[in-house]
């Protein structure tokens, strides 16, 4: 006994050998009342210190698995919730096995059937992979970061560290209305949620409005965010989608299925800035068009302020919330995780104030609060001015492969259109005769993958002959030769 002992890493080594010892009584090799080595016979036989070993046992007795009896030395605790199990279950516990996956409801099921990080693309070590559309990390300033948050935890670092609100932190929650408010957002009447990212806010918002007595219907874009799709199949929502044109969603469509279709939706998902997966910016008309549209037939709008602050030309262009005034009928969902850390899981839902109310309660009935020390860390970032130096940064080096990515795409692949406004990828049509997904296998044997298009339209079996490029993490040497393979195979395909 004591021969597998072996240390890991950098943990302290008494809580190493409390935590051995441990293991060692629950699987019964060690046994009620039987006397522990002494902490000179321990150290010796586990080659340590004897103070490591005396941490370790005060260790073992201030968790209930061993008792000292002065002048006798330390001894294991009768630990009967186990014994059952080591004598081989005596009580039967060792037969109780459950079929999980047939306990499974259809939420569950459906979760990992739509799951695509569990369906997602293997590649091998050194694979050029274009499928990804977060922010690369090079970028991140660990100094400002870091400087943010000893400053936040010099300020309020005891009450940081309890818990927080289920409505937010209130200084970031102030700071994000003034931010909004710059955004031209009259927040009057208006109230926010902070959220973990998104995602959550998307889902809160959903669980919310999905109807009690039948199946939600939904309208959006086609194609759309893949993870909004997701959600609101799993929220049993019936999803439309409207084509999308070089200038955003197709206003003629829109209105012709809204006249076809009266009283029939319960809400519009729309993201008009650097659209996800098309990159298309709506233009000012089409945003008015469409604000008029589902005013008029009293659909509330969902607004996904997907990567808005990566704007590499032209002019500001107000989210569709600026363009409601006073108006409650647009649910603003916005994040910085596309532009800043991801890693801090915060989102905010800007929307009616009664609305809002709602919303938080069912946030605190799931997760009681978003992390109030992520929330106090991106607040002190933003208040230090940090913000501004960095989306500066970040904003010339994207558009730098934003720009080199398309024209990699204009020479390697002239036959594909390109869309793409801003943002950190493009997206590409290919002729009808290309299948992305094809491509994909043929172009991951020569060491580059990306998305295949398909996944983010409403309807299996359309959009086969698109794919989007997702060029924030990868080099410009391997943005030119990812490219330029993908070309290459792309040309097979056509010829054949």
């Amino acid at each position: 006994m004591f021969q597998d002992f072996k240390l890991v890493g950098d943990r302290p080594v008494a809580i190493q050998v409390k935590e051995y010892v441990k293991r060692l009584i629950i699987k019964g090799a060690l046994q009620a009342d039987q006397k522990l080595p002494s902490t000179r016979e321990m150290s010796s036989l586990l080659k340590l210190s004897r103070n490591s070993v005396i941490a370790a046992y005060e260790g073992l007795e201030d968790d209930g698995f061993a008792y000292a009896i002065p002048g006798k030395g330390s001894y294991v605790t009768a630990m009967e919730g186990h014994l059952a199990v080591d004598k081989g279950g005596a009580d039967g516990s060792d037969s109780w096995q459950i079929d999980w996956k047939a306990r499974m409801n259809e939420y569950a099921v459906s979760a990992a059937e739509l799951d695509m990080m569990k369906q997602g693309i293997r590649a091998k070590k050194g694979t050029i992979s274009f499928t990804s559309i977060a922010p690369d990390e090079q970028l991140f300033d660990l100094g400002d970061v870091r400087r943010a948050f000893m400053d936040r935890m010099a300020i309020e670092g005891q009450v940081l560290l309890n818990y927080g609100y289920a409505k937010g932190y209130k200084p970031l929650i102030d700071y994000l209305m003034r931010y909004m408010e710059n955004k031209g957002v009259d927040v009057s009447g208006k109230d926010m949620l902070i959220t973990s990212g998104f995602t959550e806010g998307f889902d809160i918002v959903l669980s919310a409005l999905r109807p009690s007595t039948r199946r939600g219907a939904a309208i959006c874009e086609n194609p759309t965010h893949h993870t909004a799709i997701k959600n609101l199949k799993l929220h049993g929502f019936e999803i439309t989608g409207i084509p999308m044109e070089s200038d955003g969603i197709d206003v003629e469509q829109l209105e012709a299925v809204l006249h076809k279709q009266t009283n029939s939706f319960d809400l519009a998902y729309l993201t008009p800035s650097y659209h996800n997966p098309t990159g298309i910016v709506m233009s000012p008309a089409k945003r008015s068009a469409v604000m008029k549209l589902l005013m008029r037939f009293q659909i509330p709008v969902i607004e996904d302020g997907f990567n808005e602050e990566l704007r590499y030309s032209g002019a500001h262009v107000a989210p569709l919330i600026a363009t409601a005034g006073k108006g409650n009928g647009v649910i603003y969902i916005g994040s910085f995780s596309k532009v800043l850390f991801p890693g801090l899981r915060v989102g905010w839902v800007l929307g009616d104030s009664a609305l809002i109310d709602n919303l938080e309660s069912i946030k605190r009935a799931r997760t009681i609060h978003t992390s109030t020390i992520d929330q106090s860390i991106l607040y002190q970032y933003l208040l230090n001015g940090n913000f501004d130096k960095y989306v500066k940064k970040a904003r010339m080096e994207y558009k730098r492969k934003y720009e080199l990515t398309k024209a990699s795409c204009e020479a390697h692949l002239p036959l594909a259109q390109l869309s793409g406004d801003g943002g950190l990828h493009l997206f590409l049509t290919f002729p009808s005769g290309v299948n992305t997904r094809e491509l994909l296998e043929a172009c991951t044997e020569h060491g580059v993958i990306f998305t295949p298009g398909d996944k983010f339209f409403i309807q299996e079996g359309t959009g086969t002959n698109t794919l989007r490029l997702g060029f924030s993490r990868v080099t410009d040497e391997n943005i030119e030769r990812g490219i330029q393979i993908i070309g290459k195979q792309a040309r097979r395909f056509l010829e054949t």
